[in-house]
């Protein structure tokens, strides 16, 4: 039963693939994301990456459906994909020199199976101090209009985390740990 992904992120497509398994990519379509920024954003990502799975099982019910969400969260406020560089260098200044967690909510939908199951997982970053010339130069280097808290754990991080503990793919958009687990718990994967 060929699994779909219901993600266009190339990062999650990396991720999964690393699992060795055979899925088709398949945007969400008609999904209007929760960005509220003081939402509880373990809420946020299970609520998202619902949407997001749902959408793409009504058109694939036959087919397992993956689908994730994820946030950056610092001091209470949820930090998703910046409007624009403005917005990006603000929430690399919020980040610069303190601790944050990223949070990734999947979701399993397989409407043929009964099967709808929701996790969430949490992973913790410190970021260096950012002087605004790093700033300055990680923006000139990643493209994180399409990332949560306006970076990318896999892209010249050496310039603005200092450490981190969790699941360092959960970071990435995906933690293929427990979707690892969940998806052999579910026969999809050996």
């Amino acid at each position: 039963m060929e699994l779909v992904l219901a993600s266009t992120s190339p990062r999650r497509r990396e991720l999964l693939g690393g699992l060795g398994l055979s899925f088709r990519i398949e945007a969400p379509e008609g999904v209007t994301e929760w960005e509220a920024t003081d939402a509880d954003p373990s809420e946020l990502v299970l609520h998202n990456a619902a949407i997001k799975g749902r959408a793409v099982s009504a058109r694939f019910p036959a087919h397992p459906v993956l689908s994730a969400d994820t946030t950056v969260s610092v001091d209470g406020h949820v930090l998703n994909k910046p409007a624009d560089l403005a917005d990006a260098r603000r929430m690399l200044r919020m980040l610069s020199g303190r601790p944050h967690e990223v949070f990734t909510g999947v979701g399993l939908f397989w409407p043929g199976n009964g099967v709808e199951e929701l996790l969430v997982e949490r992973s913790s970053v410190v970021f260096k101090t950012l002087p605004e010339d790093v700033i300055s130069r990680y923006l000139g280097l990643v493209n994180v209009l399409d990332k949560a808290g306006a970076y990318g754990v896999q892209d010249h991080h050496g310039l603005i985390v200092d450490r981190f503990e969790g699941s360092f793919s959960n970071i990435m958009g995906l933690p293929v740990e427990r979707v690892g687990e969940l998806l052999r718990r579910h026969g999809l994967l050996p």
